[in-house]
């Protein structure tokens, strides 16, 4: 009998433990939350930054995003989409929504992504003339073990790469891992984008680009031993460059469209 007591004592003594400690975790996951959404924002707006080359030392980033117009453009026409905080717009949440996304076919889906949201933002520079003189978007697609998310900057003819970076991914650390390596993404600086027909051209070459080819301006050396990475990224691009992404917009701003 005296067991069967000590044995309940026990189990019920590990059973208020453990909802404590869940109570606990729960709590801290809550009060956590807004700063680590925080951070993962300041992180995001750092990388914007630093792909266009924008990024100054010792000035908070927040303050240095203000050189940046931030608009939302409907995807599917490539037209601005007029609304008060374009800032606060989550391209990631809205993806998820039915209402604010739309579901894409096996043909479209080349980078993985299964939905697209109806909208996206993008940060645009000027020069003195009211011009377009840096465009950056979000990209986002599948790889070998994730989903990259990142961020591509052209200059305002939206045929060259002025830089290229990724964010967040969980690729394999030393191959598909290297996305993200500044030797790496150091290639993308100059590359032409686009083919005479404005479709997206741009190529991982395994074994590294061949310099003495005419194409070397669409080419980048693929990463070693990471083949679907490889593949995830060019998609991505291909995606998002494209007729399905960002290529309506791209195309008004050829077409002097981008001037507000």
């Amino acid at each position: 009998m005296r067991a069967k007591v000590a044995t309940r004592k026990v189990l019920l003594t590990a059973l208020v433990v453990s909802l404590i400690c869940s109570a606990v975790v729960t709590i801290s996951t809550i009060l956590l939350r807004p700063a680590q959404e925080a951070n993962r924002q300041h992180y995001m707006h750092l990388n914007i930054l630093k792909v266009a080359g924008l990024q100054q030392q010792d000035v908070a980033v927040e303050k240095q995003l203000k050189q940046l117009e931030i608009h939302l453009v409907e995807l599917e026409s490539g037209r601005f989409h007029k609304v008060e905080h374009p800032e606060a717009y989550d391209q990631r949440k809205a993806a998820k929504d039915p209402k604010q996304s739309i579901a894409l076919s096996p043909e479209q889906d080349i980078a993985g992504i299964k939905r697209r949201a109806l909208y996206a933002p993008v940060y645009l520079t000027r020069d003195d003339n009211n011009r377009i003189n840096k465009i950056i978007l979000p990209i986002h697609g599948y790889g070998l073990w994730s989903t990259l998310y990142g961020f591509i900057a052209l200059q305002g003819n939206t045929a060259t790469v002025i830089g290229m970076r990724f964010y967040e991914h969980a690729e394999t650390p030393g191959l598909g891992g290297e996305v993200d390596s500044a030797r790496w993404l150091k290639q993308w600086n100059g590359k032409k984008i686009f083919d005479a027909n404005w479709q997206p051209k741009i190529q991982l070459v395994k074994g590294g680009v061949d310099h003495n080819n005419p194409n070397t301006v669409h080419q980048v050396d693929a990463l070693s031993g990471a083949t679907l990475t490889n593949w995830g990224v060019e998609n991505l691009l291909k995606f998002w460059l494209g007729d399905d992404g960002f290529g309506p917009f791209l195309a008004r701003v050829r077409d002097g469209e981008g001037r507000l």
